[in-house]
């Protein structure tokens, strides 16, 4: 992998995590359709937590209240400072619907990564889940605010995030379909997929960090290179995004995964 190619995949991810589009099919493509070399998992670490410091940053002063909230709720009420409160709720509600993909991961990402990573899957789940996205925000979409989730809507869009793994699919894409379904308004979905992204993205680099360890090859240029970038295009997507999701809604994305899904179905038929 040369610069340009470090370049273009750490844009590509930035843009991808966080919009409704799937950042593994778009990661994984470019070696399908163009035949660049794979960029490793050095490079893959590397742009995740890119994505990861993005969001925490965007994020930072709703992490900070979470946080305290959270520590706060362990405590009784009768103590002073104690107890439940709608930050507390919030923060376990990210928990909980954190938990069903970390155990899925476990399960059957192997499985996944040596099966389920082809253009043929990827074409099928960029199309479907594509569709479910359309329909969920021109059908279902309500006015529901984060103040009205509840631990069974948090473990179902948890439950849907799970699906996330399969390439195509998109976490961002998935959740914020679960969460339109269950008539919680444009802005309240897309905001809880992002801040629920900061513990699955921080599991999932940790992960592939620790399958990192003992590689004695590291293409640090493009390491940093990946990093930052990916770190950049990131923030300005959660940014812009929030800004305009209500106005613009989910169609645009909609769109566009029909179209790659029926380029995909396309190549491989010309390559049959």
């Amino acid at each position: 992998m040369d610069m340009l190619q470090a370049v273009w995949l750490a844009v590509i991810q930035g843009l991808s995590e966080f919009l409704p589009i799937s950042s593994s099919a778009h990661l994984i493509l470019p070696s399908q359709i163009l035949g660049w070399p794979d960029q490793g998992l050095g490079f893959d670490v590397a742009v995740h937590v890119g994505s990861f410091v993005a969001v925490v940053i965007y994020f930072r002063e709703d992490i900070k209240q979470l946080t305290a909230a959270w520590f706060k709720s362990l405590r009784p009420a009768s103590v002073s400072g104690g107890g439940s409160s709608a930050e507390s709720k919030l923060a376990w509600c990210i928990i909980l619907a954190t938990i069903p993909a970390g155990l899925v991961g476990l399960l059957f990402g192997d499985f996944i990564e040596a099966n389920l990573r082809s253009m043929a899957v990827i074409a099928l789940t960029t199309i479907v889940f594509g569709l479910l996205l359309g329909w969920a925000d021109q059908r279902h979409r309500g006015s529901k605010t984060v103040a009205e989730l509840t631990w069974k809507t948090a473990l179902i869009v948890g439950a849907a995030q799970a699906l996330a793994l399969i390439p195509g699919t998109s976490r961002s894409g998935v959740t914020m379909t679960a969460a339109l379904a269950l008539g919680f308004d444009r802005t309240t979905a897309a905001r809880f997929s992002f801040l629920l992204s900061i513990p699955i993205i921080a599991l999932s680099g940790g992960y592939k960090g620790v399958q990192l360890l003992g590689q004695e090859s590291v293409a640090w240029p493009e390491i940093l290179v990946g990093t930052a970038l990916s770190a950049l295009t990131a923030y300005l997507c959660i940014h812009s995004f929030l800004r305009l999701v209500e106005r613009i809604g989910m169609m645009p994305f909609v769109i566009y995964r029909l179209i790659l899904g029926a380029f995909l179905i396309y190549l491989i038929g010309s390559q049959g």
